[in-house]
């Protein structure tokens, strides 16, 4: 037996999922009031973020998820940059619209004030390639082969699972807290390294009657005690519009002169978009980009009054 790219892909996409939402209260909520509506469980994209900086072993920056992506059917579609954010970034889609588009954000390190990069670089400089060998030739194969014996598919899915997570060592308390004042991306990045940063419901395939829009879904999510966004990004009918949930956060490790110890910090929230037709070459489709002032003010959403 054998499993193609596409379900190796997808039994990927899957375990991402799954981890994700095992944090995500906010998530598990939405999927909780979806499914008892009879509606449907949909992703639009998922958001990683990365450092555009050496990153020891690893590739840096978009490359580090980009390289994994190529191999696994994905294509850039477009480019994107937030030059107050310092940031750039690149959005993937699959041949198969059904599955989520992946958005990946680098920030551009060397923009930083010169500590700032000291302080990541100290950071990330060693950091080990966290993918085995064997997945590595097992990727090579999926991307030549188009497939990969069944036990081989099982044993790549799960090593590649894994690799969503934070790759280098803890970082120093006093180093996070005096990057955060200069960019909480960085601070995020710091903690949770290539962890999922959001999955986003779609909500034009959600299918609930008294949910039929952003808004309704929003007011409705607000309504059954999710914490929400102030605002919706995006005009109603507009090609795109965008919302979330507040970030959950989380207790994370931090070393200090004394040794380790937890902090509270920000993790993930859960977005939620609806799209727009727009007309390409004669044909009217659902609009598949992103929106650079809607994603910026979507970063934002992993900064709290504590941190």
């Amino acid at each position: 037996m054998k499993r193609s790219a596409k379900e190796i892909t997808k039994e990927l996409l899957d375990r991402l999922w799954d981890q994700y939402i095992k944090r995500v209260s906010y998530a598990n909520k939405y999927v909780e009031l979806v499914t008892q509506k009879g509606g449907n469980i949909v992703n639009d994209h998922i958001a990683i973020r990365t450092f555009n900086t050496r990153t020891g072993e690893q590739p840096q920056g978009i490359r580090a998820i980009r390289h994994i992506l190529n191999c696994l059917e994905y294509k850039p579609a477009a480019k994107y940059k937030f030059s107050k954010k310092k940031l750039n970034a690149v959005h993937f889609e699959h041949p198969d619209e059904k599955f989520p588009k992946i958005f990946v954000s680098q920030l551009e390190v060397e923009l930083l004030p010169d500590w700032a990069q000291k302080t990541i670089n100290k950071t990330v400089r060693e950091t080990p390639y966290i993918l085995s060998d064997n997945s590595i030739e097992l990727l090579q194969k999926v991307k030549d082969e188009g497939e990969l014996p069944t036990e081989a598919a099982k044993l790549l899915v799960a090593d590649l699972a894994q690799y969503f997570r934070r790759p280098w060592g803890i970082p120093q308390k006093e180093d996070v807290i005096k990057i955060n004042d200069v960019s909480q991306y960085a601070a995020w990045v710091l903690l949770h390294g290539n962890s999922v940063n959001h999955f986003t419901a779609f909500i034009n395939h959600q299918n609930v009657a008294e949910w039929p829009d952003l808004e309704t879904t929003c007011k409705g999510l607000e309504a059954a005690g999710v914490p929400m966004k102030e605002h919706i990004e995006g005009e109603k009918g507009s090609k795109l519009q965008q919302s979330a949930t507040e970030a959950v956060k989380e207790e994370v490790e931090v070393k200090d002169e004394y040794g380790i110890e937890k902090i509270t910090w920000t993790y993930a929230y859960y977005e939620l978009a609806q799209r727009g037709f727009v007309e390409e070459n004669g044909t009217k489709k659902l609009f598949s980009g992103f929106l650079g002032e809607q994603a910026t003010h979507l970063f934002d959403m992993t900064q709290t009054r504590d941190n």
